[in-house]
């Protein structure tokens, strides 16, 4: 790994700044939050796609707080909207290319039609996969070969976690795109059919608190349960480094 990741219960977190993202012939960037954490521990496919990420972003604030409680380093959240907005811009400066895999053609459409004010000078390309819970064979060509054909510099997969981490993971190899980035619900947010919460409330750090309040139904499981669960693990971790006296040594890293 390189110098800038510290562990962190088993991945290595991104800590430093999207400018410093590395040079590859393809890069993979996914995030992390304690919900995907949680279901990482449960899904051993979705948590080798989280491992084999090439950046692995901080997108929670309870990762932010577990990496220093466990590390005592101090990093900031990145989501994914923010690899989103810094993508479109350095596509916008160059007149590059990008593509939207996920989503329905009613918010893709929505989508392009916002790009087309904010960023003008960046091609854009789309595909919505059928709604399903596997893709068979046929489904996985057609969403390769619309990629391919489009030839993007950066393919942006949004079909929630841990489906597009998994898909992504397993075909990355036949994909002809510089940078890949699964971003889930970002599709929504930059589309505006889901009110991402204000900037106010993210640098509070409470970005969840507000979608809990907005969509108790989908929210509530995640961070309910899954908040409780995450923060027990952490702490447990942090416990065995005070008994036992030694220094964190690979879980989380940063």
């Amino acid at each position: 790994m390189q110098h800038d990741l510290n562990n962190f219960i088993d991945f290595s977190i991104f800590s430093a700044g999207l400018s410093a993202l590395p040079s590859r012939k393809q890069l993979l960037v996914n995030t992390i939050n304690q919900y995907s954490y949680c279901i990482a521990q449960e899904d051993d496919a979705f948590k080798k796609s989280l491992q084999d990420s090439d950046v692995l972003l901080p997108d929670g604030i309870g990762v932010v707080a577990a990496v220093r409680l466990l590390t005592g380093q101090i990093i900031k959240k990145v989501a994914g909207a923010d690899i989103h907005q810094y993508m479109l811009e350095k596509l916008n400066k160059t007149g590059g290319k990008c593509f939207y895999l996920g989503a329905t053609n009613a918010t893709l459409k929505l989508i392009k039609d916002k790009m087309s004010l904010e960023y003008p000078n960046v091609s854009v390309g789309t595909y919505s996969p059928p709604f399903k819970n596997e893709f068979d064979a046929d489904d996985n060509k057609q969403m390769i070969d619309a990629v391919n054909a489009f030839q993007p510099d950066v393919l942006f997969v949004g079909m929630t976690a841990p489906k597009q981490e998994k898909w992504v993971n397993k075909h990355k190899s036949k994909i002809n795109t510089q940078v890949i980035c699964t971003i889930g619900a970002v599709f929504d947010f930059y589309a505006g059919t889901i009110e991402r919460p204000s900037s106010a409330w993210r640098d509070l750090g409470l970005e969840w608190f507000v979608r809990l309040v907005k969509e108790p139904v989908r929210m509530s499981r995640r961070y309910l349960y899954f908040g409780p669960v995450f923060v027990f693990s952490v702490l447990k971790e942090k416990a065995k480094m005070v008994l036992f006296h030694k220094s964190h040594d690979g879980a989380f890293t940063v």
